[in-house]
C-alpha cells in the first residue's frame, strides 16, 4: 500500500495522486506540485490515503510546496487574463475564417505557456493561428481540440433532472454508455429523453445498469404470454423495482371481457431468456407436402455418391456387352486380350510386348 495525497485542479473532478512527503498537509490547503506539464496550482482533498500499489503509477510526483501568497496571487492573476485571452483568441479565429469554435482557455503556472481549447467537427489546420497567438502573447501556444461530452465537463451546464451534469460535478472519467442500457430500464428510446446537453446518451444510464441487467433476466418480455393463476396473458407493463408485471387476461366465459391484474414474477410462468427473434420450439415452420420445396442435398452427400458410383460398374465388358470378365479369374492375367489400360504398360524385364503396333502401309507412288 502506498500513502499518498489526493489532489484537484481547476476545471476537472478527477483526483489525482502525489507524494505528501513530510508536509503537514490538510484537507482544503492550495498547494504548488510538480506535474508532466511544469509547475501546477492543486487543492488538497485528502490529506493522507493508502492506495494499492497497482493504482498508482511510480515515481510518484511530490508536492513541492504549500501555497504561498505569492502563489495565490499569480494563480489569481492567470485567471484574470482568461477572459481577454479567449477574446482575443475569438477575434484571430474570425480573421482567419476557421471553422472552430473555443471552449476555455488556462495560463500554465510559470507563465510558460497557454492552452486553448476548441471543438470541430474536422481536422482544422491552425498553424497559422499559432503563429498570431504567439506574436501577440509572447509565449508558448498549445491549441488542444475536444469532443462534445469534454466541451459539457469543461463548461458544465444544468442537466434535465435539474442538477449539474455528472461529467462536470460527481465522475472523474467518462464511462461507456450503449443503448442497451436504456432498454434495460425500459426507458423510451426517443433521443430527446435519453441525451444530455452534449448530444450523446446520458452518463447516468450506466449507474444502475447492473441491477437492471439483471433484473431483465428474470422478467418477462413486453408483449409475451405469460401463465397466471388466472389465465393466460399478454404482458403489458413491468415494474423492475417492485418486480411485478401486469397482465392482460381475456376471460373466455365472460364474453371476452378484458380483466388487467398485477402479479409478482415469482407468481407467473414463462419462458427464461425468450428472445423476440427466436420462434416457439413447439412451431415447427415446414410447408405443406403438396409445396414441400425439394432441399438441397448435402455437399458431403453428393460427394460420397460420385465417389461410390464405379463401386457395382463390371470390370471390363467383352465385346458383346454381357458384364462377364475376359476368360477365367484365375487365368485372367495370362490372357491375350489386355484391357485398355495394360496396352500403356511398360513390359517388365524379360517380359515381350504381345500387341505390337501394326506396321504402317508402304505408300504408293503416284507416279505409277
Amino acid at each position: 500500500m502506498a500513502n499518498v495525497v489526493v489532489i484537484k485542479f481547476r476545471g476537472n473532478c478527477k483526483p489525482y495522486y502525489f507524494s505528501r512527503g513530510d508536509l503537514p498537509l490538510k484537507r482544503g490547503q492550495n498547494v504548488v506540485v510538480e506535474t508532466a506539464r511544469g509547475l501546477e496550482y492543486g487543492r488538497v482533498v485528502l490529506a493522507e490515503k493508502e492506495v494499492p500499489d497497482e493504482s498508482v503509477s511510480q515515481p510518484l510526483k511530490p508536492v513541492i510546496r504549500i501555497a504561498t501568497p505569492r502563489d495565490d496571487e499569480i494563480y489569481a492573476r492567470n485567471e484574470a487574463r482568461r477572459d481577454e485571452a479567449l477574446k482575443l483568441c475569438k477575434e484571430k479565429v474570425a480573421a482567419r475564417g476557421l471553422p472552430m469554435k473555443l471552449i476555455d482557455c488556462e495560463f500554465a503556472f510559470d507563465g510558460s505557456k497557454v492552452t486553448f481549447t476548441f471543438t470541430a467537427e474536422n481536422r482544422v489546420d491552425f498553424r497559422e493561428l499559432v503563429r498570431d497567438l504567439a506574436a501577440v502573447f509572447h509565449m508558448r501556444i498549445e491549441l488542444r481540440q475536444v469532443g462534445s461530452r469534454d466541451e459539457t465537463r469543461i463548461l458544465g451546464g444544468i442537466a434535465p433532472c435539474g442538477r449539474v451534469c455528472c461529467c462536470a460535478g460527481a465522475m472523474p472519467e467518462f464511462k461507456k454508455v450503449s443503448i442497451k442500457m436504456a432498454k434495460n430500464q425500459n426507458l423510451s428510446l426517443n433521443p430527446g429523453k435519453i441525451s444530455g446537453l452534449c448530444g450523446r446518451l446520458m452518463c447516468c444510464l450506466a449507474y444502475e445498469n447492473d441491477y437492471y441487467a439483471g433484473v431483465c433476466k428474470k422478467m418477462p418480455k413486453m408483449g409475451s404470454t405469460v401463465g397466471t393463476p388466472e389465465g393466460n396473458g399478454s404482458v403489458i407493463a413491468m415494474d423492475m423495482l417492485k418486480m411485478t408485471v401486469k397482465v392482460k387476461i381475456e376471460k373466455e366465459g365472460d364474453g371476452g371481457t378484458l380483466v388487467y391484474r398485477d402479479f409478482p414474477v415469482d407468481e407467473i410462468q414463462f419462458r427464461r431468456g425468450e428472445k423476440d427473434d427466436e420462434k416457439d420450439d413447439d412451431a415447427e415452420d415446414v410447408l405443406p407436402e403438396e409445396e414441400t420445396a425439394p432441399s438441397p442435398e448435402p455437399k458431403s452427400d453428393r460427394h460420397e455418391k460420385h465417389k461410390d458410383r464405379g463401386k457395382n460398374r463390371p470390370e471390363h465388358k467383352d465385346a458383346q456387352g454381357d458384364g462377364r470378365p475376359n476368360g477365367n479369374n484365375a487365368n485372367n492375367a495370362n490372357n491375350g486380350n489386355k484391357n485398355r489400360h495394360d496396352k500403356n504398360r511398360m513390359p517388365h524385364k524379360g517380359e515381350r510386348r504381345d500387341n505390337r503396333p501394326a506396321k504402317r502401309p508402304e505408300e504408293k507412288n503416284p507416279e505409277e
